[in-house]
């Protein structure tokens, strides 16, 4: 039988058992889309990446979640190159490619792991406060009061999240998510999932406390969302948040709700930047399944 190597790295945190897990399969050039989808449900992480050889760049990352593949993970990525930083990687720029298109990674010397997002596409929606509230289990006040200079938008750089705005943390803690009508809202506005925010943060250093949650995706409750906290940087880029004085750097804290705090830093320049590191906590192997097309007989 067959096995592969298997690691899990958590991200955006420099702590074992922190931040947002990611599965990472450092040598899947030889797996199929079947095989990749297996491996990532049995993982049950929320993302797994599996790099692969690219003919353009120098690495390829594939991103499955335990249901389905995504096209852009910000903590598997940061994950996989903190993996490969570990395994005697320069700190350096690596080109990565991925199903959006290709992606610069800085690699500190440090350990930091920095990615370059997409180019930001920003679009205000007119879903009503009463129905974003009624999904995620807050009171609209509390939404209504936090959006009077940033409205709801789905923001993307990569992937596309309906941001939420939301007055306290009190409130934002306190939420009692829907999964079926946050899908069902998702859908409705072409976005991956919700992420929701405020600026009273628990650290004196955090610009803010997210969470987000992605139900169609397989993920209810993601504890550190990469993709997201670029969205989100953009987002306040776009919305003028911070008047004429946007910080040089974005603290974003998550995952603390559900026991895997960890930190992402938003850097806004020319393009959008994410930052963060990465810890190994298990490297094993583990069985490939048999390929289905391996199993399907020629008449």
């Amino acid at each position: 039988m067959d096995t592969i190597r298997t690691l899990q790295v958590d991200a955006f945190t420099d702590e074992p058992l922190a931040g947002n897990p990611a599965g990472v399969v450092p040598d899947a050039g030889g797996l199929s889309d079947d095989q990749m989808q297996s491996i990532a449900a049995e993982l049950a992480v929320s993302e797994t990446a599996f790099l692969r050889p690219s003919e353009t760049a120098d690495y390829r990352i594939r991103y499955f979640t335990p249901t389905q593949e995504v096209d852009l993970c910000g903590h598997a990525t940061i994950g996989s190159f903190a993996h490969l930083r570990d395994e005697g990687l320069e700190a350096g720029t690596y080109a990565l490619e991925t199903n959006v298109g290709e992606l610069e990674i800085e690699v500190d010397s440090d350990g930091t792991v920095w990615m370059t997002q997409d180019e930001p596409r920003i679009r205000e929606v007119d879903v009503g406060y009463d129905r974003v509230a009624d999904a995620l289990g807050v009171d609209a006040a509390a939404l209504e009061g936090a959006s009077d200079d940033i409205p709801l938008a789905v923001s993307s750089t990569g992937l596309p999240f309906l941001i939420a705005p939301i007055t306290y943390l009190s409130d934002l803690g306190s939420a009692e998510p829907d999964m079926r009508a946050i899908e069902e809202l998702t859908d409705e506005v072409d976005a991956t999932g919700v992420y929701c925010f405020t600026f009273d943060a628990l650290g004196r250093e955090s610009t803010l406390h997210g969470r987000m949650f992605a139900p169609g995706a397989g993920v209810p409750e993601d504890p550190v969302t990469g993709t997201a906290s670029g969205a989100v940087g953009a987002y306040l880029d776009r919305f003028g948040a911070f008047d004429d004085d946007f910080p040089e750097e974005l603290r974003l804290e998550q995952g603390h709700y559900v026991d895997r705090p960890g930190q992402v830093r938003v850097r806004i320049g020319e393009d959008v930047r994410v930052g963060g590191r990465g810890v190994t906590v298990l490297d094993g192997s583990l069985a490939v399944p048999e390929d289905e097309d391996d199993d399907i007989l020629e008449a």
